[in-house]
Parts: C-alpha cells; structure tokens; sequence
C-alpha cells in the first residue's frame, strides 16, 4: 500500500543524559528479565513548566487529514497542545476551532509527538508511566512504527501498539501487532483489565513491552498479559519485528473504532506522561542503536 504512515487499529477488527545515572537504579525486573537491562534512551521531562518538547528527541507532526482513521483532531506544533509540566508531559486536547496551514479545519486539536529520524532501537524494554485521559471519543496510544516505514509502505514495516485505550472502554488497554497480512481487522493484540476493574484515567500505569528477535511481551504495571511470536501469524505472512523501530505519542479524537465525541464528552482531556524509557539487555547493549 502507497500511502503516507499512518495509524489504522480496528482491534479484533492499534533521561535527558543528567538523568541517565539515576534512572537506572530503578531497572525493571520483570517474569522475563534473565539478565541486566541497560537504560539506552528516556525522556524524564523535567524541564521547567510550560517548556515544549525536547526537539533532540521528538518531532512534532501536525495536519487534520484524519490520519487514515477519520480522526477528527488537527495535531499542532503549539505548546498549548504538548508541553512539559510538574515533572510530565503533558498532551492536552481542546475542543477549539482550529485552521491548519494546509486549510484544514478541525474542531479539536492534540499532538503527535515521536521519536523517527532521533531515535529507533530493535530489540528490548521499551516502557511509560503514563495518566491515559478520558470519555466518548478519545484515544490515547503509545505505539512504535518501523523506522524504515518511509521506503517500505505500512505494514510491512511493522507496527507494535504498546498501549491504546478508547473513552467508551475505560477499564481496558490494548497491545496490538501490525504486520504485512495481519493489520487492521486482522491485526494481532489482546486487552487487559485491572482487577478490581477500574478506569485506567484514575491512575499511572506503566505500559511496556520487552521486544526479542523472536518474541513481542506486552505488560500493564509489569503485570504480563499478552505474548506474540512468529508462530501467532497467519499462514504464509512474515514476521517484520527484526530491524529498530521509533516511538510515538499522541491522542486521537474520533475515528472508526472509538467513535465520536458525544454530549458525554468533556474537554479538555489530558494524557499525562511521567516518563519513557528504553532499555537493552546487557549483552546487546551496544548494538541495533540508531
């Protein structure tokens, strides 16, 4: 498929270096740490309030085309959408109208924030600690795309959705796979609820995945809830896990699977980020960097 990168989940239809040190007393230890990690890549945003993004790590897009889902925000490069606040990120959706350079009017903006062209890693720990906002229509995700996704049309770069939510479902979070042959409707993931069930918009939690040649591990508060290996993927279609992939941040509003806002809806709609943090098994950890 010939087209601009974009997002299409239909599921079961998707430190600074000052702060490097520190981080890593707080290594991860979960059911598959068999050794080691090793912190390669984090933003803890830290910087004073109302800072933008660190543009050496992110890269903000805009544009209100729909993204391929028939989305209803426009993603903006404005402060007011993404900024650095009490040790979080903050990505804050309005109810605004709202006209882009491209002539495109949108009533809700958001951002999109991710990490192509600055940073991208096979292999690994790759996690946030982040407040998921709420109600109809929203949908906040924390996914990566391969980094060769601009020579090699999705989704045969691959895709893997470490954490969406939609407002109408406020108990569940998804972990989805996208490859060529499984995407879409015939994407690969599973939900997970907290037990007791409760709004994952009351709380951080932290959303990660462990990556290896040959195996995706999806986790909620390093709670283990779903596993993907190559064994998993229809007959005759390729496991594409096996080059870096970059990460991305953003929530959407509308669109085919979480439907729109409704008079339910309140804005706005923060997704709080405390942190995102990439390791690598020790062994490895000088290696598959970009």
């Amino acid at each position: 498929m010939t087209r601009p990168y974009r997002r299409i989940v239909f599921f079961g239809m998707l430190l600074s270096l000052s702060a490097c040190a520190a981080a890593q007393t707080a290594v991860p230890q979960t059911a598959s740490s068999s050794s080691p990690w090793i912190l390669t890549w984090s933003d803890e945003f830290n910087q004073p309030k109302g800072s933008p993004v660190d543009a050496s790590k992110w890269m903000r897009e805009s544009g209100g085309d729909g993204w391929g889902n028939e989305e209803l925000e426009y993603y903006t490069a404005r402060p007011e959408n993404a900024h650095q606040q009490d040790g979080n990120l903050v990505i804050k959706v309005l109810q605004e109208k709202y006209t882009g350079a491209d002539g495109v009017t949108r009533n809700y903006t958001s951002a999109r924030l991710k990490t192509l062209g600055k940073f991208a890693q096979a292999y690994g720990r790759f996690e946030a600690r982040i407040k998921i906002p709420r109600g109809q229509g929203i949908w906040p995700a924390f996914w990566m795309l391969g980094d060769n996704v601009k020579r090699v049309p999705w989704p045969d770069s691959g895709e893997i959705d470490i954490m969406e939510n939609i407002g109408r479902e406020p108990a569940n979070v998804y972990g989805t796979i996208h490859g060529p042959g499984y995407s879409g409707k015939k994407s690969l993931g599973a939900s997970f609820s907290l037990t007791p069930a409760q709004p994952f918009a009351d709380d951080f939690h932290i959303y990660a995945v462990e990556w290896e040649p040959s195996a995706i591990r999806f986790y909620v508060d390093d709670r283990l809830y779903e596993t993907r290996t190559p064994k998993d993927l229809p007959a005759g279609t390729k496991w594409v896990y096996n080059h870096p992939f970059f990460i991305l941040l953003n929530v959407a509003v509308g669109g085919f699977w979480p439907g729109s806002p409704d008079a339910s809806s309140v804005f706005p709609q923060e997704m709080l980020v405390d942190y995102v943090r990439v390791y690598r098994k020790a062994a490895s950890a000088a290696a598959g960097l970009r």
